[in-house]
């Protein structure tokens, strides 16, 4: 039978036990082993029955449960005390607090919004897919550790991802458990009257959008969920967030549209019913939420009163946008008609945003670009004064990919920048290294100071502790193995063999990502007979444990996972090399502490930065990678071994064949000897030197801390001052901004540098002489100090290409009239070799923030 009606049924517990469930909804305790120690006590077997879940545990107890608990004193007070520990956490001043929290003129910055399309915090809030989500899962964790005060903006989806497993061919199928929020740690955001705050968007030809709002709460940082399916919307707008990267049509486009527009709206009716402060600064993780730098350009043209061009120099001011692909097939981009329908229409038109003006945000006019094509990284870049991506290497592939914006700049000084990626340690490294460190180092010592010291603690007892981890990742792969085989038809008769699978005392291997083709799935399939080898030597034994979904619509990439299912099928290896379906935060939070080697073998240069090595590195993992992403910067030599890249070989079979012969190599050479050469104790010495300094000089890098303030100190806080020039007096400085930027960019292609001058200069000139320089130039309507006029020196190649480019400003000395001015400059010539110098004009504004935001450049 089915039920006509379904009911959720709140636990009322007894009010000595009501603290738990504000334990529960914190998602801190996902991070926090007393919190979870606390639970798991209540019941050990529904707490793993229930996945670990503190919700769903307090949602099973039943009267008798209730009252045996509410009397036993002593778990009593570990609630009390487990309760004061999360106040204690979520008021006491931190690392943002002590460092004047971006204080100026007496303001400081409040609040920060940050948009994802997914977030990672736990598996029992399965609102993810992979990289990106994790990625800003641990973004508001870490966020929350140091006090940053952020606010998340993502969407709710009733099916999450989707769950994988194999059938009997090894082709990957998918399903979609419907989740009920619920059953979720998560709460309804409602009005002051009780009602669920319902967020409205217009769509066209009369229809609308409209959705929930759910509240998740991750230590001290709130995280508002758009949820689509509510009664109001017709059938077609229900299923909007139902699946994550999911359906076709219009409804990727309306996610966006409730991601951007909406989350600002969630955000407005989250600070209102709270009292909590209206966000400073907006991040936009990728270019899914862009629409939220429209949604705000809007409120300034219908509330404020600025003209349109006046509105985006406002919103850029406070937005930083980071990208996270290197390949424009990661990004979104919708056909220009799409765009038209949703927004040209009279009854879904956003007020104060010309259609034209829309599409210009967003297109593609530039070398290398496609007409009638709406670019959601596009809009995002020129909706943001600041712009980085996720790892030095990203920074300049992403550079080099979107030079377009700025095609008159060099690349080096196209203005995106970078943070390298970082991982939350409370939730990625195994409790038992922290407790190793605690029983050798004490309780006191935490965060950095655990890698500084990491030499005190005993190398041994580190080994013995990795064997631990060893065999704790093997129950787990054998349990999710033996399931697997069941799924794809075995019968129970004949999986004895999956109770003997894996030795904790091999070398163990761990690759597991998404199943896109630049990350090279089969590259250690190249050559199979090489691979056995390796698997079955009965001296030096390795194993492998796979894991990694690919796209539903990916079938290139679900090929790849089928060959690899199959070759784990031949009895030759089977049980050595393994792929275990369905990978998940719960799943990695075995495998990373129990390898010994974290491989990754991307095409280079497409790994953005890739932050599963990290995860392994700080549970005592050695890396064995392409040097991509984040590797290619923190590789030392000493830390794990980098895989030798084929760049320049254009036929991509033989690169894949050198490429993987270069891994062979380093595993029969190298890894594998390192691994089983051991002392008179019967430790790997070398190995554990390794690890040894792996854990000291990457540990203190890798961090999600270190990520965040990174980002508070070079775009949070900068953005904010930035915002708060331009809001003043009646967003005076917007005005001016725009009024300047409609100057020039009128003004500039009749701006020409007519002559130069050096005097000084002799026939053989020495290092320390003085060089003048003056420059002649025509600004037409233009003052001279609405302009920059610099001169750039540097070395000279045989093309007379300058690299290692300084610059001097030069100032204007004397005006001509007709628009014709002179600059002066002075430089020393420090530097000996071939240089070479020219002179060039830029714009200059008090609001700009750097030399490139416009594009305009003017060179001889």
């Amino acid at each position: 039978m089915k039920a006509i009606r379904r009911l959720h049924v709140r636990t009322v517990l007894p009010e000595t036990l009501a603290p738990l469930h504000e334990l529960a909804l914190n998602l801190r305790w996902s991070w926090h082993p007393p919190t979870r120690d606390l639970f798991a006590s209540i019941d050990p077997e529904l707490w793993d029955s229930t996945g670990q879940d503190p919700r769903a545990v307090l949602s099973s107890l039943r009267s008798d449960d209730m009252e045996r608990l509410a009397q036993d004193e002593e778990f009593a007070a570990r609630v009390r005390d487990a309760h004061e520990d999360l106040q204690r956490y979520l008021t006491r001043p931190r690392w943002y607090h002590e460092q004047g929290a971006g204080g100026q003129d007496g303001r400081t910055l409040e609040s920060i919004a940050y948009f994802s399309p997914e977030f990672g915090i736990t598996s029992v809030l399965p609102q993810y897919s992979g990289g990106l989500g994790i990625l800003a899962g641990d973004h508001l964790k870490a966020a929350s550790d140091q006090g940053i005060p952020i606010v998340g903006v993502g969407l709710f989806y009733t099916s999450g991802y989707f769950a994988q497993r194999f059938n009997a061919e090894g082709w990957q199928l998918e399903s979609y458990p419907v989740l009920d929020p619920d059953d979720l740690p998560l709460s309804l955001l409602r009005e002051e009257d009780g009602s669920p705050v319902v967020i409205r968007l217009d769509m066209p030809h009369g229809g609308h959008l409209d959705a929930h709002v759910w509240r998740a709460q991750v230590g001290r940082v709130p995280l508002l969920l758009l949820d689509s399916d509510v009664e109001s919307n017709d059938s077609a707008r229900r299923e909007v967030t139902n699946r994550l990267y999911g359906g076709g049509g219009d409804q990727r486009l309306e996610q966006e549209m409730l991601l951007g527009i909406g989350g600002v709206r969630a955000l407005r009716a989250f600070s209102r019913i709270t009292g909590a402060p209206e966000p400073t600064v907006y991040h936009t993780n990728e270019g899914h939420a862009g629409f939220q730098g429209v949604e705000r350009i809007s409120e300034l043209v219908t509330g404020s009163g600025l003209a349109f061009g006046e509105a985006v120099r406002a919103v850029r001011a406070g937005t930083v946008f980071t990208t996270h692909t290197p390949v424009p097939a990661g990004i979104d981009r919708f056909d220009v008609g799409a765009i038209r329908s949703h927004f040209g229409d009279e009854s879904c038109a956003l007020p104060g945003i010309p259609l034209d003006e829309l599409l210009q945000l967003g297109a593609e006019d530039y070398e290398g670009g496609s007409a009638g094509v709406f670019n959601m990284a596009v809009m995002g870049m020129r909706l943001a004064q600041r712009v980085n991506g996720v790892s030095k290497l990203h920074g300049a592939v992403s550079r080099e990919m979107f030079q377009g914006l700025w095609p008159d700049f060099d690349v080096e000084e196209v203005p995106i920048g970078s943070i390298t990626n970082g991982v939350h340690a409370g939730t990625w490294v195994d409790r038992r290294l922290y407790d190793l460190a605690r029983d050798h180092l004490g309780p006191e010592v935490s965060g950095r100071r655990v890698f500084n010291r990491i030499h005190e603690v005993p190398i041994e007892d580190f080994w013995s502790t990795k064997r631990e981890l060893r065999e704790q990742l093997i129950s787990d792969a054998r349990r999710r193995l033996r399931r697997s085989q069941l799924d794809r038809g075995a019968t129970e008769a004949e999986l004895g063999w999956t109770d003997d699978v894996l030795d904790p005392d091999a070398l163990t291997i761990g690759f597991a990502r998404r199943g896109a083709t630049y990350k090279r799935l089969t590259l250690m399939l190249r050559d199979p007979e090489r691979l056995k080898k390796l698997l079955t030597d009965p001296e030096r034994p390795v194993q492998v444990i796979i894991a990694g979904k690919a796209h539903p619509a990916d079938d290139t990439g679900k090929s790849l996972i089928q060959e690899m299912v199959r070759f784990t099928d031949d009895p030759e290896i089977r049980g050595k090399l393994i792929y275990l379906p369905n990978y998940d935060i719960a799943m990695a939070q075995r495998l990373y502490p129990g390898c010994d080697v974290w491989l990754n073998n991307p095409l280079r240069p497409f790994e953005a930065c890739g932050t599963s090595g990290m995860k392994a590195a700080l549970n005592g993992a050695l890396n064995l990678s392409i040097l991509d992403g984040w590797w290619d910067e923190w590789y030392d030599g000493q830390n794990g071994w980098a895989i030798p890249t084929a760049d320049g070989v254009d036929d991509p079979d033989r690169r894949d064949d050198l490429e993987a012969s270069a891994l062979y190599e380093l595993l029969e050479k190298t890894v594998v000897p390192t691994f089983y050469e051991r002392d008179g104790s019967g430790l790997p010495e070398r190995w554990l030197d390794m690890v040894s300094h792996t854990l000291s000089t990457l540990g203190p890098k890798v961090l999600a801390d270190r990520m965040v303030r990174e980002y508070t100190e070079t775009y949070y806080w900068p953005a904010a001052h930035a915002a708060w020039a331009v809001e003043a007096d009646d967003h005076a400085g917007a005005r001016s901004l725009a009024g300047y930027v409609a100057d020039v960019q009128r003004c500039w292609p009749d701006l020409h540098i007519d002559h130069v001058d050096a005097q000084g200069l002799t026939d053989a000139p020495q290092i320390g002489e003085d060089v003048e320089v003056h420059a002649f130039v025509t600004l037409g309507d233009l003052d001279p100090r609405q302009v920059r006029v610099q001169m750039a020196y540097g070395r000279a190649n045989a093309e007379d290409t300058l690299t290692d480019v300084e610059f001097v400003d030069l100032s204007p000395t004397q005006s001509y009239g007709e628009g014709r001015h002179r600059f002066d400059g002075r430089v020393r010539l420090a530097r000996t070799g071939a240089l070479g110098w020219t002179v060039r004009v830029l714009p200059a504004h008090e609001h700009l923030s750097g030399a490139a935001e416009l594009g305009l450049v003017t060179l001889p």
